[in-house]
């Protein structure tokens, strides 16, 4: 079975940040995008919002991890909506510490481009958020 157009689209936008390519990033992402990293989830904080806001992120994340990649293990996609799970890791610029976590994402799209997505702290959460089931 192949993949959705928006589970490709995905993974193109994984592939970006991993490549650190910006560009290629904010094209798959729609100038109005709200989205909710998981740092941003934990600490109660509000979306992002536009291309501004990924920029930001964009920053802010290779700063305090300039080698902070997001690896996919599972994505699935029905209508405009996708769902990931996979893992982030990197090392800490300050302190050289090892980092890894789980990652839950749920993801919106709209004329190819992401108009909304989210860190969740369950898969069940993601999931849900994604309109699908485990």
């Amino acid at each position: 079975m192949s993949d959705s157009p928006n589970v490709v689209l995905l993974r193109r936008a994984v592939d970006a940040f991993n490549r650190r390519d910006l560009d290629a990033a904010l094209a798959l992402h729609d100038p109005g995008v709200e989205f909710t990293p998981y740092e941003r989830v934990v600490e109660g904080l509000g979306p992002y919002r536009g291309h501004d806001g990924v920029r930001a992120w964009f920053e802010n994340s290779l700063e305090a991890f300039p080698d902070l990649t997001a690896e996919l293990l599972d994505v699935r996609g029905q209508g405009n909506k996708t769902f990931a799970r996979g893992r982030l890791y990197g090392t800490g610029a300050g302190s050289g510490a090892a980092f890894e976590r789980a990652l839950w994402l749920a993801h919106q799209w709209h004329d190819g481009r992401l108009l909304w997505w989210r860190a969740f702290e369950s898969e069940a959460e993601a999931l849900s958020a994604a309109g699908l089931s485990e």
